[in-house]
């Protein structure tokens, strides 16, 4: 293997034409630099290459006729460089092996190749942003294993030919055609998909080619579809009622379109978005080749599975009309809503406060009247919001994320008022003064009269409110009930800065790791941006994760918590602080926590390199940068970590939700256990606390189905799982392998017993002498996830069989 893709200092010059005397290469990853010039002509020398990576560079030139030779290529990946050349006329019908083909964003010209059929064993196919032509061959059928297949943004044409043929391929569960067969009429008939056409659809791309028509019937029977784009095109008519019949629809864009009509209240029937129970059941699998999505057309952004695009629905740039129906209440895992540029009318729905997920709504450019909801302020992951151009009138809310947006989120309502957009509103007494002027004289003078001695009585009592508001209620530290007030992250609005530090007290906690002596709720909003969609580096199961770059250059990774925990504010920060007690060198320390305007704040850490669950599972090419030893030393810090939770720390901890997402790396890729949100603090000595069922579907003890008691013997099962990802390289749950291998423990078992144990490590961790210590890994995790707990070793236990797997002590059953 040669490998030098994404290193931190990019290489530059040309690929030499003397790697192909290296005759035995059979990977080459050059990925991710900033390498020019052309392909090697000699390239074909390497007659063994399986694996050719040389995507995002700047290579120019035609694709080399001797690469013809390299028959053994397995994967091709040539994305975003500059070749160009008449891609028919390269003959690949030589690459017998070949399961992924990506050559997307380049000047390739031409059809699509015709001896790219001969390819059987293709899975993944990406052509996008070329400047192919024509129309799409029924020869594509022989690719029976065709999954993926991306050709966007080319210059292909007849989209109804181009339908009636990929039916036909009965494994296609991701199709992306955006940007071709310009002013073309989108296909109308309702038997086009048939017999059992695109039965495995999960990803529909079709944006961008100015289609005619309405949205087609055809699409109701796509009973697996997930996403689904039809934006920038001409589709008329209205949004038909049986979309909210897709049960696993949970991203449609139909924005920037000619539909007209209601928004039907079907929508907010779909089952993935209004049940978080129906969208867990939604299967969440990874693309063949990683896509690129502009989330309504913000910013270009890669996923690399299903579940990473935000559950969404933009309907912005039609004609719709009418009032936005109050079920809209109902969508519970919506995070983003885009209206924008419509004619709906009427008020805005108290109900969107229900959506608690909601991270972007835009109502803008509309006619909305009436006044903006108070209890919106209940959003706390809102970080996008603007009701701008309507006629909308009345205060706008403060607190909570009311105080990070700008003026320009309310622009075009010339009857809104409130600081931030510097309008005063009018006070009651002018609005009284005004309507009595209207009365007799008489009643005008008995109005004033009363009008003066309320004013005055009224002045007093303000006066006594602000001479005891200067009283300091406990002088000797923070009252257990602090009035939460309004800080604007734009304006300081004239009040004084230490009345607003102990209204958001920002506590530290004094240890080793601290290197933040004071901050502030000021720092904390300018270091995160405001709590800007663009610094979210985690979510977790209470809240979304930011990173936060004070002042003085710290990191600090920011957990914003949801509003409602069920915990009264005395009992959170004895929780906090109780949790701050536990320092080691493999946890994530809590550095401090907040407490402002509705929502709670916990600051950590920050760990250069992620997850465990990213570098395993999410990053290309991430498992083949964790070699052996490198694993062993995460499965013995994180080991080390847990040991600490369950036996030092007082009280001692039950993490409850061990899992690879909450093992974080730093930069030497030392482990750290994270995310004690879910974690009880129980008594020393005490084997269980008892409360709801909690954790990730893979991770969680089979016990724990039969009764609701969260154990040191279910953490160290979660531990067991997650060595068993580093030994495979395989999630504990894969809903794309085959049933009798979907469930990584109980696959490994079965492996065991038939006595092929060797044939479950990581591929890329075989032949590189270390199975012996692979083996012994193994066979403490599988005693680990024993299904009788008590057969599970201590995790002290397991920290020594780590720590000796070099040795020849082995662990011995229970």
């Amino acid at each position: 293997m040669f490998q030098v893709g994404e290193v931190q200092s990019r290489l530059t010059g040309t690929i030499g034409d003397g790697i192909v005397g290296l005759s035995n290469l059979t990977v080459l990853e050059l990925y991710s630099n900033h390498f020019t010039g052309s392909i090697p002509h000699d390239i074909g020398e390497l007659s063994k290459l399986e694996r050719l990576l040389l995507h995002v560079n700047n290579l120019t030139g035609t694709m080399p006729q001797s690469l013809m030779n390299c028959v053994n290529l397995v994967v091709l990946n040539l994305r975003v460089n500059v070749l160009e050349g008449n891609l028919s006329a390269f003959n690949f019908s030589g690459f017998l092996r070949l399961t992924t083909l990506d050559l997307g964003n380049n000047h390739f010209t031409g059809v699509l190749p015709p001896t790219l059929y001969a390819c059987k064993s293709l899975s993944a196919v990406r052509l996008a942003s070329n400047k192919l032509e024509g129309e799409i061959s029924p020869k594509i059928l022989e690719l029976e294993s065709l999954s993926f297949l991306s050709i966007s943004t080319n210059k292909l044409r007849n989209v109804t030919g181009a339908l009636r043929i990929l039916r036909g391929l009965k494994n296609l569960s991701t199709l992306m055609l955006s940007k071709n067969f310009f002013n073309e009429m989108i296909p109308q008939d309702v038997n086009i998909i048939e017999p059992d056409g695109f039965q495995k659809l999960q990803v529909l791309g079709f944006g961008g080619c100015n289609f005619t028509g309405q949205i087609p019937g055809w699409l109701a029977k796509l009973k697996k579809l997930e996403v689904l784009d039809l934006s920038f095109n001409q589709i008329s008519g209205p949004i038909p009622p049986w979309l909210g019949k897709l049960s696993q629809l949970f991203y449609m864009d139909l924005s920037v379109n000619l539909l007209t009509g209601v928004f039907p209240v079907e929508l907010t029937e779909l089952p993935a978005l209004a049940s978080q129970q129906a969208n867990d059941k939604v299967e969440r699998t990874y693309f063949e080749l990683p896509v690129f999505a502009n989330a309504n057309n913000v910013s270009l952004l890669q996923y690399n599975q299903l579940s990473g695009l935000p559950p969404a629905i933009y309907l912005g740039s039609n004609h719709l009309n009418g009032s936005i129906p109050i079920e809209i209440g109902k969508l519970k895992v919506l995070h983003q809503l885009d209206l924008k540029k419509n004619n709906f009318s009427g008020s805005i729905p108290v109900q969107f406060s229900n959506l608690t997920n909601l991270e972007k709504l835009d109502l803008s450019g509309n006619q909305l009247s009436g006044e903006i909801p108070d209890s919106l302020r209940r959003l706390h992951f809102l970080s996008f919001f603007s009701v701008a151009f309507n006629n909308l009138q009345g205060q706008i809310p403060t607190g909570g994320q009311f105080d990070t947006f700008s003026n320009s989120s309310f622009e075009g309502n010339v009857q809104l008022c409130g600081l931030v957009i510097q309008r005063s509103c009018p006070s009651q007494q002018n609005t009284n003064t005004t309507a009595a002027s209207r009365s007799s004289n008489k009643k005008v003078l008995l109005v004033l009269i009363i009008g003066v001695s309320f004013g005055f009585a009224s002045l007093i009592g303000v006066l006594t409110l602000w001479i005891l508001s200067k009283r300091r209620v406990n002088p000797g530290g923070v009252s257990d009930k602090i009035e939460m007030e309004s800080i604007s992250a734009y304006s300081n609005n004239g009040v004084h800065p230490e009345v607003d530090k102990e209204a958001s007290l920002v506590v530290l906690f004094p240890n080793k790791n601290n290197e933040t002596k004071d901050l502030t709720i000021f720092e904390i909003l300018k270091s995160t941006e405001n709590f800007s969609q663009e610094n979210i580096i985690g979510c977790g199961g209470f809240g979304l994760v930011y990173k936060a770059t004070l002042p003085n250059g710290t990191t600090l990774a920011i957990k914003k918590l949801s509003g409602d925990l069920g915990l009264m504010e005395r009992e959170f920060k004895a929780e906090v602080e109780a949790l701050s007690t536990a320092q080691h060198e493999n946890l994530v320390a809590l550095q401090g926590y907040c407490v402002h305007d509705g929502f709670r704040l916990l600051m950590y850490n920050y760990m250069e390199n992620g997850s465990l669950d990213y570098w395993l599972h999410e990053k290309p090419d991430g498992a083949s940068q964790l070699d052996w030893p490198t694993r062993l030393k995460i499965a013995q810090g994180a080991s080390c970590g847990l040991a600490y939770l369950h036996q030092i720390c007082e009280p001692h901890i039950v993490h409850r939700d061990i899992k690879s997402s909450n093992i974080l790396l730093n930069e030497k890729f030392e482990a750290h256990v994270a995310d004690f949100g879910l974690s009880r603090l129980i008594l020393p000595y005490h084997t269980h606390v008892t409360t709801e069922l909690v954790g990730t579907l893979g991770y969680i003890p089979p016990e724990y189905g039969q009764a609701w008691v969260a154990t040191l013997r279910g953490d160290v099962y979660s531990f067991g799982v997650v060595m068993l990802e580093l030994i495979t390289g395989r999630r504990p749950v894969d809903v794309c392998k085959p049933k009798m291998s979907r469930e990584l423990v109980g696959w490994v078992q079965q492996m065991r017993i038939e006595g092929k144990q060797d044939q479950v490590f990581d591929p890329l961790l075989r032949g590189k002498g270390f199975e012996v210590q692979m083996l012994k890994v193994l066979d403490v995790a599988c005693m680990c996830v024993s299904h009788n707990p008590f057969k599970r070793p201590s995790i002290r236990e397991v920290v020594e069989w780590l720590k000796n797997v070099g040795s020849d002590n082995q662990p011995t059953q229970k």
